[in-house]
């Protein structure tokens, strides 16, 4: 189900790292897989729980059918899973080693959020606002694989199909 984008719900989550001269600071991306919907936070390092906070944040809010899931690599800063099953009550998974593909989704979308963040970037000049730009050019961008609808279009439909089903 989960690989064949058959039900929504279905998180990838990865971190974009920038220079190194910018110490650890990175970008948290989240995308949902059936819609592609896409969510940046900002870190100031790699740290596990602050990385899973800012995951419960974003997340807590959308109804449990909306976080299934989520895939992770095996970057220690995905360490703290339990914590966040425990914050959202979603599953947590992770890749096998060196199998990025096995999450593609989000690395897909990082490489299109390259066009706004490219490596040289500090990523600790970022505010909510210019993530919140980036996200709102990425979730109202027009997909073939969608039909030629928006992730936004995709996500609000799938969340209010699903929401009538559970009431």
């Amino acid at each position: 189900m989960v690989a064949r984008r058959k039900q929504f719900g279905h998180w990838e989550c990865e971190l974009i790292q920038f220079r190194k001269k910018f110490g650890k600071a990175n970008v948290t991306s989240l995308v949902e897989r059936v819609s592609r919907f896409t969510v940046l936070l900002r870190n100031n390092d790699r740290q596990s729980r602050p990385v899973m906070d800012g995951v419960i944040r974003a997340l807590q809010p959308l109804p449990q059918m909306a976080r299934r899931s989520i895939t992770f690599d095996r970057g220690t800063e995905f360490a703290e899973w339990a914590y966040l099953q425990a914050g959202i009550g979603s599953q947590t998974w992770f890749c096998d080693p060196q199998s990025p593909w096995q999450k593609g989704t989000v690395e897909n979308t990082n490489r299109r959020t390259r066009r706004w963040l490219p490596r040289d970037i500090d990523p600790l000049t970022l505010s909510n606002r210019d993530l919140a730009f980036i996200c709102n050019r990425l979730n109202n961008t027009p997909r073939k694989c969608l039909g030629y609808k928006t992730p936004a279009q995709v996500f609000r439909q799938k969340l209010i199909a699903n929401r009538h089903r559970y009431t």
